[in-house]
């Protein structure tokens, strides 16, 4: 079936070890969902889960996986367009005999607008997305006006975004994002415990890189 071609995003750093590309071939069929222009039935993808929690732009799926392993009553899509760390979190479902746990291949904004019920997810995770930190690239960066207006139907009523950053600049634009809009309500929070530092996190805060979590409700 043809997308739509919708293109808000930029492969970068796209090259794929042989390794992960076996794993991302063999693996996705059965780990995967492939792009429709249909709804996701999740109670038939994940029939005993309490809560659906998406997660967009997953890196190499380290966080993805452990919070999934760690939380086996709820069920977890998480959609990215990296091939390699597509494999990654394939193979790490694999080893972690998961299966609360889905993975897409594509731009969210097509799969939230396409393959999302609305009032569909209990919460969504965007953990370090590309801040975009020089100013000219501003523009595109993932939170803004029109994303909000994107997730919030496909959020049930008081349903969370949960978001965390370690470029301070990024952080503040998120919040003026979010101030300026009456879909959602909330702000800085502590780091959940749950929410794993991963190597990647590990790196920043040895540069000194100040994180933030924020939480946001649907109101």
């Amino acid at each position: 079936m043809e997308r739509p071609s919708v293109r808000s995003y930029s492969i970068r750093g796209s090259r794929i070890t042989d390794a992960q590309r076996q794993a991302k071939t063999a693996l996705q069929a059965i780990h995967g969902i492939e792009f429709k222009q249909e709804l996701i039935d999740f109670k038939a993808i994940f029939p005993k889960s309490e809560s659906i929690i998406m997660e967009i732009g997953f890196g190499m799926g380290e966080a993805t996986a452990i919070i999934a392993k760690n939380h086996p009553n709820n069920g977890y899509i998480a959609v990215d367009v990296h091939p390699p760390g597509i494999g990654k979190l394939l193979a790490r479902i694999v080893e972690n005999d998961l299966t609360n746990l889905k993975v897409i291949e594509d731009d969210v904004h097509v799969v939230m607008q396409y393959m999302i019920p609305d009032q569909a997810l209990d919460g969504i995770h965007l953990y370090f997305p590309d801040p975009w930190p020089k100013k000219k690239h501003n523009k595109r960066r993932i939170v803004n006006e029109g994303f909000l207006q994107l997730i919030h139907p496909k959020i049930k009523t008081g349903g969370f975004i949960h978001i965390a950053t370690d470029w301070v600049p990024y952080a503040e634009s998120i919040k003026e994002v979010f101030a300026g809009s009456t879909l959602f309500t909330g702000g800085v929070i502590d780091k959940p415990e749950w929410r794993p530092v991963t190597r990647f996190e590990g790196q920043g805060i040895d540069k000194d890189h100040a994180v933030n979590d924020m939480l946001f409700r649907k109101v």
